[in-house]
């Protein structure tokens, strides 16, 4: 009769990356085991793809908010405040994490940390969320100023919308970054 019988075979022992396991030794016995990680999408944070919608999303909401601030009857509306203060907020929030990136890209640093991640979505669809809210709210304005009641002659129509689409163009960009870091929020 022909048993298939147990055997015992052996199994290498995982090299240490600490540098004192071991037995015999030094760090230059040490092998460098590869971690793996999830892989980095183009446009999460840390990404060139995500440093370039960082800075389109800083230069439309900094075009939007100086258009805006530099019409002298801004003021009195107050969907236009509104406006710049959504994109005043996004330009320094997009400011502040294009140079996280720029920093994650020189040091060659990932930044898929859970709480760091967190923190990018929050804040991205925080502004988010006021950019789109002010960019709608100024579009009805400006409908309003322009087609009902034709009064563009005395306004600023020309700049009120030019303001208003950079405000669109800036939420439309970042809208990428918040939906890429919740999917990877979600992932884990």
């Amino acid at each position: 009769m022909n048993v298939s019988h147990a055997s015992v075979h052996p199994v290498d022992d995982p090299p240490t990356t600490d540098g004192g396991g071991g037995g015999g030794g030094g760090a230059g016995n040490n092998i460098e085991v590869p971690r793996v990680r999830m892989k980095d999408i183009q446009g999460m944070p840390g990404t060139p793809g995500g440093l370039a919608l960082r800075i389109c999303q800083l230069v439309f909401a900094v075009v939007g908010l100086f258009v805006m601030a530099t019409t002298s009857d801004f003021p009195s509306v107050t969907a236009f405040c509104y406006l710049v203060a959504a994109t005043g907020l996004q330009s320094l929030w997009s400011l502040s994490l294009a140079f996280i990136d720029i920093y994650a890209l020189l040091v060659r640093r990932s930044l898929q940390n859970y709480r760091v991640v967190s923190l990018f979505t929050i804040g991205d669809g925080i502004t988010s969320t006021l950019t789109f809210a002010a960019a709608c709210a100024s579009a009805g304005i400006t409908v309003l100023i322009d087609n009902d009641l034709d009064s563009c002659a005395q306004n600023h129509c020309a700049q009120f919308e030019t303001a208003t689409a950079m405000a669109f163009i800036s939420w439309f960009t970042a809208l990428p970054s918040f939906l890429l870091n919740f999917w990877s929020l979600a992932s884990r």
